[in-house]
């Protein structure tokens, strides 16, 4: 029994030393979702629109930032182009270039001190990423 308080206590003062660590803080992480096929990338386009008009965007997209710090813009060059710009939290920094026609991406930022800078260029692309800072 006292060997397991021991060990107990030993993994609690390990653990915790972790916890507190500098290296920990300020740290981050993204994924970005690319259709691979016609019907996935109808889906993300309506679930682009959907998440446009939650956060009272246009359809063609917009910027919505809730928090301290950020900056954000988009650049469209050309027709039907959908872009979001989302930013939840403080200190982030996001942008959307969007040359060609029809192309649609959503940039999604949360937590802190993100950046994320898109370009896309040419016609019909498709695209999301989400960035989670700490």
């Amino acid at each position: 029994m006292t060997r397991n308080i021991v060990r107990t206590i030993a993994a609690a003062a390990l653990f915790s030393g972790i916890a507190a660590s500098p290296a920990l803080a300020g740290g981050g992480f993204s994924f970005t979702l690319n259709p691979q096929n016609g019907d996935q990338q109808t889906l993300m386009r309506a679930g682009l629109v959907a998440a446009a008009i939650a956060n009272d965007l246009s359809k063609q997209g917009g910027i919505k930032q809730n928090g301290i710090g950020n900056a954000a813009g988009i650049l469209q060059n050309g027709f039907g182009n959908q872009g979001i710009v989302f930013q939840e939290g403080n200190g982030h920094n996001g942008s959307l270039k969007q040359n060609g026609n029809n192309n649609a991406y959503g940039l999604f930022q949360f937590g802190r001190n993100t950046n994320g800078h898109i370009v896309q260029n040419g016609h019909g692309q498709t695209g999301t990423t989400f960035q989670f800072g700490w």
